[in-house]
């Protein structure tokens, strides 16, 4: 059974196997990873990790320029399946970004985890959120939409054409 948890040091050998599940390179989405992020030490990953739970502490601040995000991994077993963030205000990027390792696509678990985030930025108090996709990616557009996103339009951005999305939240059932 998935479950979404703050990311950890306890899951460093699962977290390096997801990511050489996508192969080299700094591209697995929901992760929160920078170019210059160190994950491959010991001494790294845990700098990182301690970064991305701060950044979702509402008691810390925040590096300037940056907005606070909360960080989940989608995990099953201590096996770490992908990765998903959300930002707690407006950004061009979108409020919520993840991803999902190759060897574990296609079993519904973006939907899920997107569905699960959807709820935090309820408690967030968050109305309606961005959530943006490569053009050519066919099976995070369908996510969104199974999720109730609503085409906006395509965008020109640094990584390439971009599809954007909203999506409502509605407010809690009584």
């Amino acid at each position: 059974m998935p479950e979404l948890v703050a990311p950890t040091t306890r899951l460093r050998t699962a977290w390096l196997e997801a990511r050489d599940d996508w192969g080299p390179g700094v591209h697995e989405d929901g992760f929160g990873l920078r170019p210059t992020d160190d994950v491959d030490s010991p001494a790294g990953f845990t700098a990182w990790v301690a970064r991305l739970v701060a950044d979702s502490d509402p008691t810390k601040a925040t590096e300037a320029g940056r907005i606070r995000c909360t960080y989940r991994w989608i995990t099953d077993a201590d096996r770490v399946l992908g990765g998903i963030a959300l930002r707690h205000e407006f950004s061009e990027l979108g409020h919520i970004g993840y991803g999902i390792r190759p060897s574990a696509r296609r079993r519904g678990l973006a939907t899920w985890a997107l569905g699960q985030m959807l709820d935090e930025a309820r408690t967030l108090g968050l109305k309606q959120v961005l959530i943006v996709c490569a053009s050519d990616n066919m099976a995070s557009a369908k996510t969104i939409e199974r999720n109730g996103g609503v085409f906006e339009d395509i965008r020109d951005t640094e990584h390439g054409p971009a599809q954007r999305y909203w999506i409502n939240i509605p407010e809690p059932s009584p």
